[in-house]
């Protein structure tokens, strides 16, 4: 069963997964990275910008539901307000900002905090890892994966978001692919199939992908700088918006 989710939550969100005008004119078939590169600058400002005006209208409304709890002739106080009573202004104001920056706890189940974004983030690109066995596999399906703790990372991958194939065997990465669906749980169960257990993926974390250009792969001695590094050699998969396009100009060099 697919299950994929459309959320435009801002926690882990794709800046692909917006609705205005510039995201519909990404050409999934263009060569030309720039088109990435307008989208990425523009739409991260966009995020920016109604992140901030949320969280002003949010601080407002707080501000006078606090107001209201302090006026005697209030006689049915709201439910915000008596949450404000039991649990404190302060206590409150951050479970607000935990909703307007879209921190569900949900998005840690599965994942450490050092192998995410930060909550206020914009996801910019996803690397996918593989070694020389999963590799073919992964480019014959057109559809990467990843294991079950990536679920919820995985989703947060939008139609469109640039993606990066890590080889562990090589010590290369491989670019540049694009998303072409949501990133769901089981996509294709028949892919990287348990022996153990027939008709379960050992990677069901997945997305369908293309190829959008098919470079010369990186050393690491060459993207690895660019990386969010954790736990000694480890680095993180989400990719930020300048992470994602520093490593698109490393493929347009070569």
């Amino acid at each position: 069963m697919i299950k994929n989710t459309n959320n435009s939550n801002y926690n882990g969100s794709s800046l692909w997964q917006s609705g205005t005008d510039l995201f519909k004119r990404v050409d999934l078939g263009s060569n030309d990275e720039q088109t990435w590169k307008i989208a990425a600058s523009r739409l991260a400002l966009d995020n920016q910008l109604m992140r901030r005006k949320i969280m002003t209208e949010m601080l407002l409304l707080n501000q006078q539901n606090v107001d209201e709890v302090k006026d005697p002739f209030l006689s049915t106080p709201s439910p915000l307000c008596k949450s404000i009573s039991f649990y404190g202004q302060q206590q409150l104001q951050q479970c607000m900002n935990n909703q307007v920056l879209g921190q569900a706890d949900k998005w840690y189940k599965t994942l450490p905090p050092a192998e995410m974004l930060p909550r206020d983030e914009v996801l910019g690109g996803y690397i996918f890892v593989c070694n020389n066995e999963t590799m073919q596999e992964d480019l014959r399906r057109q559809l990467f994966g990843l294991p079950q703790k990536y679920k919820d990372s995985v989703r947060a991958i939008t139609p469109g978001l640039p993606l990066f194939l890590y080889n562990y065997t090589a010590h290369q990465l491989h670019g540049v692919f694009q998303a072409v669906s949501f990133g769901g749980s089981n996509i294709d169960p028949t892919a990287w199939e348990d022996k153990k257990c027939r008709g379960e993926s050992r990677f069901p974390a997945q997305v369908r992908i293309r190829v959008k250009r098919m470079c010369k792969p990186l050393e690491e001695d060459s993207f690895r700088p660019i990386l969010f590094h954790y736990d000694g050699p480890k680095f993180r998969l989400q990719l930020s918006v300048p992470e994602a396009l520093a490593l698109l100009d490393l493929f347009k060099e070569d």
